[in-house]
C-alpha cells in the first residue's frame, strides 16, 4: 500500500492518528506524519478508514501492485 499525506492541506485534526495509531502520528507542529517503518501501512486494515476520516482529505491510501500476483487472465 502506498500512503500519501498532503502536508499543504493537512490541518492537524488528528483523526488519522486516532483511527490508526499504529501507522499515523502527529509531528511537533501537530500535523499528520507516518510512524517510522510504516510507510506501507504495515498491513493495518485501518489505513483506509483513517484516510476517510480526514476532514480535509489530506491522506490517500492506494494499493500497490503485488509483485507475486498472477496477471488477470481474461
Amino acid at each position: 500500500m502506498r500512503i500519501g499525506i498532503d502536508k499543504d492541506i493537512c490541518i492537524g485534526a488528528g483523526q488519522c492518528a486516532l483511527t490508526a495509531p499504529d501507522v499515523f502520528t502527529q509531528d511537533d507542529d501537530g500535523y499528520s506524519t507516518l510512524r517510522p517503518g510504516r510507510e506501507d501501512g504495515g498491513g493495518s486494515p485501518l489505513v483506509r478508514e483513517a484516510a476517510r476520516a480526514c476532514p480535509v482529505g489530506a491522506i490517500t491510501a492506494e494499493e500497490t501492485e503485488d509483485a507475486g500476483a498472477l496477471p488477470d487472465a481474461r
